[in-house]
């Protein structure tokens, strides 16, 4: 049995009105229950604070802590005191923590702590300087410390992170009964628990049982006759990595073993929803370079993040600019293909943009893999051709109507159909050859697919009109 962070016991009470104002999300309601709860911290006027806030859930206290200024937040934690809930602190961006951990009382934070499941506990410290977190679980008592200790060792977003350090673990020779009975009279069991874990005298793990069997089964028959064989995570392995088991096996939580097989922990499903949200953010945010941004982050931290993807986007347009210049002979003797050329390499660049986020959510749900990649990479060529087809006539046409040359329509219609292809292609083997080399496609990939469309639209379109008209 290890239980080692107790969690917070909800509050059943009746809903009082503000919390239907966060719910329904009324913005001139919100206003007022907002203004209210500014009012309360201007006075100082904790038991009004405690009434306003006692009935929130934590993600509509998170949202009200978001809103308040800087100096109100820790005012507000400190003024509820102990039935302020730490595990709306996991629902605010980084920076919100970081600043409200700083300005908070130590003791404070440590009461804070004791009350929260050790996986939000982890995740709260995690983003902290290693100083601060040492001072913090100094703070704390020693069994707590402990397992919070044990999952910081782990790296980052790992399962070992995410993972509750308490759970239900009995040995095979138990009986139903006997388990019940345990269940029943021990005080520090986890708040919720779908599952019940099977262990040996070395805690390796043996299987599990649901808890929907144990309770059908007859109080006499023995655990290891009705346990199950268990789907085991390592601490080591990637969140992503393990949000992936669980949709694999359409599980709701899993055992979390050490290198020596031996149980320290659980995943429920719960913190892989949060893990595929994170996740699913992490790469929108890349899929534009912008890195780990969060919404609260400072005008310094923000440029720093930008920056460098901004350089690197500079440098590739500066290379297409090159391949126009090779060109300026020919832009200068007609302009009309001056005014087409952007259409050619912003129809490459919108294509290649389709099929890379197509391909990066491929890779991060391990759909792509060896042995379809040929088949996938054959279907966007098709689908390059026959788009590039499609808009080649349309614009071959246009560029007959608009210019009266039916040679400038026969160079675009030639060009859209070659960059077309090289962005189908781009988009799908840039990302595959950037996960091969264990780079991140969605960080990545944008910046060297949109130079491929840029370079060889106007290569092909200038080449091509270089090479017709004779110029």
């Amino acid at each position: 049995m290890a239980t080692e962070l107790k969690t917070k016991p909800s509050n059943p009470g009746p809903v009082e009105p503000p919390i239907e104002v966060i719910r329904n999300e009324d913005d001139h309601f919100l206003r007022e229950f907002i203004a209210s709860i500014k009012q309360a911290l201007a006075n100082g006027n904790a038991d009004e604070l405690r009434g306003l806030t006692e009935q929130l859930y934590v993600s509509e206290l998170a949202e009200v802590l978001t809103i308040l200024s800087e100096e109100e937040r820790p005012k507000l934690i400190e003024l509820i005191g102990e039935g302020f809930d730490f595990a709306a602190l996991t629902e605010v961006d980084e920076q919100i923590r970081i600043d409200v951990l700083d300005a908070l009382p130590l003791h404070l934070i440590a009461a804070g702590f004791v009350e929260l499941e050790s996986d939000d506990a982890v995740y709260i410290l995690e983003d902290l300087p290693e100083d601060a977190q040492a001072e913090i679980l100094r703070t704390i008592p020693t069994l707590d410390r402990l397992a919070l200790q044990r999952a910081l060792d782990y790296p980052e977003e790992s399962a070992g992170r995410r993972m509750q350090s308490n759970f239900i673990a009995v040995p095979p020779f138990w009986t139903v009964g006997r388990a019940i009975d345990y269940m029943r009279e021990a005080s520090d069991l986890p708040e919720e628990f779908h599952d019940l874990f099977v262990v040996d005298p070395g805690y390796r793990l043996l299987g599990f049982v649901k808890l929907n069997r144990l309770l059908r089964s007859k109080r006499p028959v023995a655990i290891e006759s009705i346990m199950d064989e268990v789907q085991e995570i390592s601490a080591e392995t990637d969140q992503e990595d393990a949000a992936h088991t669980f949709q694999k096996y359409d599980l709701t939580s899993a055992a979390v073993v050490d290198k020596g097989g031996r149980l320290v922990g659980v995943l429920t499903v719960d913190d892989i929803v949060d893990v595929v949200q994170e996740e699913a953010g992490e790469d929108m945010l890349a899929l534009a370079g912008v890195g780990d941004e969060e919404f609260s982050d400072s005008v310094r931290t923000i440029t720093r993040s930008r920056l460098p993807w901004l350089c690197i986007n500079l440098a590739t347009a500066v290379l297409a600019s090159l391949v126009i210049g090779l060109f300026d002979a020919t832009l200068e003797q007609m302009v009309a293909l001056a005014i087409l050329m952007p259409i050619v390499a912003s129809m490459g660049g919108n294509a290649a943009t389709q099929t890379m986020t197509v391909a990066v959510r491929a890779i991060a749900t391990h759909q792509l893999d060896p042995y379809n990649m040929g088949r996938v990479v054959l279907r966007e060529t098709y689908v390059g051709l026959v788009n590039g087809g499609a808009f080649a006539l349309l614009m071959g046409i246009v560029a007959i109507i608009w210019f009266g040359d039916a040679g400038l329509g026969l160079v675009i219609g030639t060009a859209m159909v070659v960059n077309m292809l090289a962005a189908a292609l781009a988009g799908i083997l840039i990302p595959i050859a950037l996960d091969r080399f264990r780079v991140d496609p969605a960080i990545a990939s944008s910046v060297f697919v949109t130079t491929v469309t840029d370079v060889v639209g106007f290569f092909a379109f200038l080449g091509l009109a270089a090479l017709w008209f004779g110029i």
